[in-house]
């Protein structure tokens, strides 16, 4: 499904600025058909590109890392948004003979390579292309300028060898950028190159319409179901505090629902432990597995809000997810959270990994009034505005207008 804004569907929507001539710009990272929102992010922020005038490629993945590495389905089977058609997969773990190569082919072929920094295993892949490149931390005459884009700079769940590997990348790049002020924080104890900020523009699965779907907890509902229900929607792993939001559930209103839907990182087999340990086997559904765009609508209309516990994190499209959707928030107070859900406003904010703070959030969701106040309160995200300031920083970071 194309991500949508009120000019029309990413790649035949925006209008293309203006300005100085186009710039042969070439992604490296995963775009279509791996899943999930970095590949998102890439495509659409080729086709973004492209409707500014720059000629732009995308060199991506045909595998990435070995399966055990990443316990879930790699790929979706159906283009969620709309391709972006100038892209190779000449990038395999298996193949690191071709690393090297594509950064030579790229030194006459492209003057800005962005390199979207993913995961630590990448590693060796990425200092082969910069390799190749001749890249050393300081532009050559002749030589493309390199930006690493990074959604994380270092996982949540973190190795010993993570530090070094994305240290040894991201010294070689002239310029990094990364989507909050912590993220920066970190990047700048990695590199000596320059550090921007932008802020995460939403790359979002489209709605029919913004209408706000009739919820479980209006009149509407089926009399045969919880008359109240919360969704946790996304891949679920431990820094996303699944665990803090039952306890919560469990210590909250008892005639609240719960509906996880998302592939559960390792396994569902903890959680439904922990679903019949508190007694709320009648209370929450587990959807285990990839969320099909398809899908995502009804998620959201059978919910009264989204729930985000997360314990860390960065930057999420889940809040834009749900205000695409009409829907109101509860989150933890943890990386751009606190940015994108106006506490009392649009949504609610609690203390992170606090399931007692959390489950008061929860009562307050519920009593008279609330719920109805912030759900009359959500605006869409600002899509259009959002990309045209990310693009700037990117591009402005290697002195591309």
């Amino acid at each position: 499904m194309a991500a949508t804004d009120e000019t029309g569907p990413a790649g035949s929507g925006p209008a293309a600025r203006p300005g100085p001539p186009p710039q042969r710009i070439t992604i490296i990272g995963p775009t279509h058909p791996y899943k999930g929102g970095i590949a998102q992010h890439t495509t659409e922020l080729a086709h973004r590109l492209a409707a500014r005038g720059h000629d732009v490629r995308i060199e991506s993945w045909s595998a990435q890392y070995p399966a055990r590495l990443y316990p879930g389905q790699q790929r979706v089977e159906a283009p969620e948004m709309e391709p972006f058609d100038p892209t190779r997969y000449p990038l395999s773990w298996r193949r690191p003979d071709g690393w090297a190569r594509l950064g030579r082919r790229l030194r006459a072929s492209a003057d800005v390579v962005v390199l979207v920094v993913v995961t630590p295993i990448q590693a060796p892949a990425y200092l082969g292309i910069l390799s190749g490149l001749g890249a050393r931390g300081r532009r050559r005459a002749g030589s493309p300028a390199v930006v690493a884009l990074c959604h994380n700079v270092l996982p949540h769940e973190r190795r010993a060898v993570d530090e070094p590997l994305t240290r040894a990348v991201l010294r070689r790049a002239d310029a990094v950028l990364v989507h909050t002020d912590a993220e920066a924080a970190r990047a700048v104890t990695l590199t000596t190159a320059p550090v921007r900020v932008a802020a995460m523009a939403p790359h979002l699965w489209a709605a029919e319409t913004r209408r706000v779907h009739p919820s479980p907890s209006r009149p509407e509902a089926r009399q045969d179901e919880p008359l109240r229900r919360l969704l946790f929607f996304g891949l679920i792993r431990p820094y996303k505090g699944l665990d803090v939001l039952l306890r919560a559930l469990a210590a909250g209103p008892a005639d609240v629902a719960l509906t996880v839907a998302g592939e559960f990182w390792g396994g569902a087999e903890q959680t439904r432990a922990l679903v019949g340990e508190l007694g709320l086997a009648d209370r929450v559904e587990l959807r285990p597995g990839y969320v099909d765009a398809a899908d995502v609508p009804g998620l959201f209309a059978a919910a009264d809000a989204l729930v985000l516990p997360y314990r860390a994190g960065t930057a999420s499209q889940n809040v834009d997810l749900a205000h695409l959707h009409g829907r109101p928030v509860v989150a933890t107070t943890v990386g751009t959270l606190p940015a994108a859900v106006a506490d009392g406003v649009d949504g609610l904010l609690v203390a992170p990994d606090d399931p007692a703070a959390l489950a008061g959030a929860l009562r307050r969701l519920y009593e008279p009034g609330v719920l109805a106040a912030l759900t009359a309160k959500v605006r869409p995200p600002d899509t259009t505005g959002g990309w045209d300031r990310y693009l700037d920083v990117l591009l402005g970071a290697v002195r591309v207008q």
